[in-house]
């Protein structure tokens, strides 16, 4: 990756830049930062002569090349230094919180109104709410656009920030005229290669976090950061690791809960780590002592799914959904968490 002098490079310096490195068959990638702008050489960059002519430009620092298969995400890269601020939040200076319905159901409006209030008066950041819904039988609920409404209406009363699922480029074009705060890409398409390299490409300038889950037969720790490195290289590094619970099932949970992962996460990239532990669970009882399992551990966040009458509720609200005021005190007990970590850490 290149590293200019400037917080940016002028049209015309990226203009030369990408002449140069045309000629040695990469290109350039430009990845978004808050404070400066990183360009990424796509394709091999190991040729001496190319890094000496980047060299010699006036306006370019240094260029860094890296072994790693995950050139951007790796924890030596420069966007290490690269900080997530989402709801006023900077990811890792506080316990981070996402909650919400799994599914907005169209034909209850006014639960997820009350659900999202209650998000709200428990302490949680951002709202989650699903509009479209992967199902493993075609005949289940797929959610609908009309959902999508129903989640901007409730950011508009309660001011949160909300979060959506997006399964394919026209979901992600609909999202993003609609203007949502972040996305997530969801277990079933954690290895959708193509999609994670256009939803990189079509947030890049706006820098929209994106929400990547584990993919529940995913293996290693490698395979899952090198899914967010398509992010990445197409432009956007405004990204959350979720793990969310993989294969082969324990009994009495609905996954294997992965938080454990958490520290080899951070010990390999730089980005956050936000754990489902409603999802690797997949029972209400156990969801709290999960997620403040995801704290010890040295997650960033969760996300858990919240309704404020989760029996009512479609999808997996009936059975993982926890209440508002579960929530509260999970938020409680967390921070309360965090702050022992932050002490241990600190001696």
């Amino acid at each position: 990756m290149i590293i200019s002098k400037e917080p940016t490079l002028t049209d015309a310096q990226l203009a030369e830049v990408e002449s140069i490195v045309g000629e040695f068959d990469c290109k350039i990638q430009v990845i978004y930062g808050a404070h400066r702008n990183i360009y990424a050489i796509i394709g091999d960059e190991r040729s001496e002569t190319m890094v000496n002519r980047l060299l010699g430009l006036e306006y370019i620092d240094r260029v860094d090349r890296m072994e790693s298969i995950y050139k951007l995400m790796d924890i030596r890269s420069d966007l290490s230094h690269h900080r997530i601020r989402i709801a006023g939040v900077e990811l890792g200076t506080e316990p981070f919180f996402i909650a919400g319905q799994c599914t907005i159901d169209p034909e209850r409006r006014e639960a997820f109104f009350e659900t999202a209030e209650g998000v709200k008066e428990a302490g949680a950041q951002v709202l989650r709410g699903g509009v479209w819904k992967p199902r493993t039988s075609p005949h289940s609920f797929q959610g609908t656009a009309k959902s999508l409404e129903i989640l901007l209406e409730a950011r508009d009363r309660t001011g949160l920030p909300v979060i959506a699922e997006v399964m394919d480029e026209a979901q992600l074009r609909i999202a993003l005229e609609a203007r949502v705060d972040m996305l997530q890409i969801g277990t079933r398409n954690a290895l959708n290669y193509p999609l994670l390299a256009c939803m990189g490409a079509a947030t890049a300038e706006q820098g929209i976090p994106v929400l990547l889950k584990r993919s529940r037969h995913m293996g290693p720790v490698d395979e899952f950061i090198s899914a967010a490195e398509y992010l990445a290289a197409n432009g956007n590094p405004n990204i959350l690791f979720c793990p969310r619970g993989t294969m082969p099932e324990l009994d009495g949970f609905r996954n294997h809960p992965d938080e454990s992962i958490t520290p080899l996460l951070k010990e390999k990239s730089w980005a956050p780590v936000v754990v489902d532990p409603s999802h690797a669970v997949g029972r209400s009882r156990y969801v709290p002592a999960a997620a403040l399992a995801a704290f010890c551990y040295g997650a960033d966040g969760v996300i858990v799914e919240t309704h404020v009458d989760p029996i009512s509720g479609i999808g997996d609200d009936p059975k993982q959904s926890v209440t508002p005021a579960v929530l509260k005190k999970l938020i409680q007990d967390a921070r309360a968490v965090w702050n022992l970590r932050t002490v241990r850490e600190e001696t």
